[in-house]
């Protein structure tokens, strides 16, 4: 089917993801990607519900403090464990994966203090063991772990492609793969569409924002080259729309999902 375009739940009105669904699947959506922390499965009595119904919920987006690559260790294995119960939760009702970045908001080396706590190696360290075990556990669910590469102001571990694809492949592990944001290869790949064919089959997943984090067609991201890229990679997967929305809600989301159809040609 090639790519398939979603929506992050609170991107859609509606008070349950039954109505949600009803909705942006009028639209054309294929889908809708949940968020999702610490307990987690305590939602399980809604998404079984919603997934009886038929809604399609491919993946689920880690929103949290905790992250894999933490300098603390005790931080670092809440974040493992969380991300555990995402990936449990998501096979559960269906969905494919997860996602996660190395971490968020903890450390840049464009932003003051500059230098990281820790040295480049005991960061790539950490993250292959943290990514090895959640590679085993999703293995063993039948879901996929995605890594999800941040811009250089909101990380400092891995933010582009390449070195993401570099991680998954030293793991060699098939339920560990890369997450590709366009808002982030925005800032931090040369060229977005050579990026993701040179990653190629170790993109998983796809998030979908505008060179500003809105929605796509707001902004000067090239769409066409990228979903080209991915048609040649033969890219069978989800591009999740995460991002502001620029206007009422309902409107703009049938808006976007002109401009990404007409860019996917």
């Amino acid at each position: 089917m090639g790519l398939k375009f979603s929506v992050q739940e609170h991107l859609v009105p509606g008070r349950t993801l039954s109505e949600k669904w009803a909705l942006v699947s009028d639209m054309g959506y294929a889908g809708l990607e949940l968020r999702g922390g610490a307990g987690f499965a305590d939602r399980l009595p809604e998404l079984r519900a919603a997934a009886r119904d038929g809604v399609v919920m491919a993946s689920v987006c880690l929103i949290s403090d905790r992250f894999i690559g933490a300098f603390d260790a005790e931080t670092r294995a809440e974040a493992i464990g969380i991300m555990k119960e995402l990936l449990s939760v998501i096979a559960e009702i269906g969905g494919q994966g997860a996602i996660t970045p190395a971490a968020f908001g903890l450390h840049s080396d464009r932003l003051p203090p500059f230098k990281a706590p820790r040295s480049a190696e005991e960061d790539r360290a950490i993250l292959l063991d943290a990514l090895g075990q959640l590679g085993e556990h999703a293995g063993r669910e039948g879901a996929t772990v995605w890594l999800e590469p941040l811009n250089r102001y909101e990380d400092h571990m891995v933010n582009t492609l390449a070195q993401g694809a570099e991680i998954c492949r030293t793991l060699a592990q098939p339920a560990v793969r890369l997450m590709a944001d366009f808002f982030h290869m925005n800032i931090e790949e040369a060229h977005i569409a050579s990026s993701l064919r040179q990653a190629g089959e170790l993109v998983g997943h796809v998030h979908l924002a505008d060179s500003q984090r809105l929605e796509p067609g707001q902004g000067h991201t090239d769409f066409a080259a990228g979903f080209a890229a991915l048609d040649e990679m033969a890219f069978d997967g989800f591009g999740a729309l995460e991002c502001r929305l620029s206007g009422e809600p309902e409107a703009s989301l049938r808006k976007t999902l002109e401009v990404l159809e007409t860019a996917r040609g």
